[in-house]
């Protein structure tokens, strides 16, 4: 038995884990939200926040591979690209070689909010695993990878589509 776990059969371990999983996930949510939205970028929302992420600082993306890449409709997708429009974030035009292409591309304001978002999540892991051997990143990486396949495969099932790349 693993140090500091109290003694549990298997469902017992299993509500171990899931706690833990759901308290991680609220954390790294609340962390990111003090650090950068209330911080830096009060005007953001998180959905907002990822929404530039995945339209990147570097390239001009359509509007249907960014909801496909979010996971949402084009319908939603828009709703979110009017307000980051509004609030200087982001910049629609139509492909010159198909106007029915919708392309996005962030602003300089936009490209800082992106960046940083992701300096974060960089500074954040190095906290977390500061203390780890490289042994342990190597044995925690692969667990993640084990846990990310998994939840991927479930989604598949769930959604009807084939395994998720990431």
């Amino acid at each position: 038995m693993a140090p500091g776990l109290p003694a549990a059969d298997g469902g017992g371990l299993n509500r171990l884990i899931l706690e833990r999983l759901l308290s991680i996930h609220e954390r790294i949510s609340l962390t990111e939200e003090e650090a950068l939205i209330t911080g830096y970028f009060p005007d953001l929302t998180k959905a907002e926040m990822h929404t530039l992420a995945v339209i990147g600082p570097y390239e001009k993306r359509a509007m249907g591979e960014t909801a496909a890449a979010l996971n949402i409709t084009t319908g939603t997708l828009t709703v979110a690209v009017d307000r980051l429009v509004k609030k200087a974030y982001v910049v629609r035009e139509r492909a010159e070689n198909d106007r029915r292409i919708v392309l996005l591309s962030l602003t300089r304001r936009g490209r800082v909010a992106c960046r940083l978002l992701w300096r974060f999540h960089h500074l954040l892991v190095a906290d977390i695993v500061a203390d780890y051997t490289e042994e342990e990143k190597a044995m925690l990486l692969g667990m993640l990878v084990r846990v990310d396949d998994s939840l991927a495969a479930r989604y598949a099932r769930y959604s009807g589509q084939d395994a998720l790349e990431v």
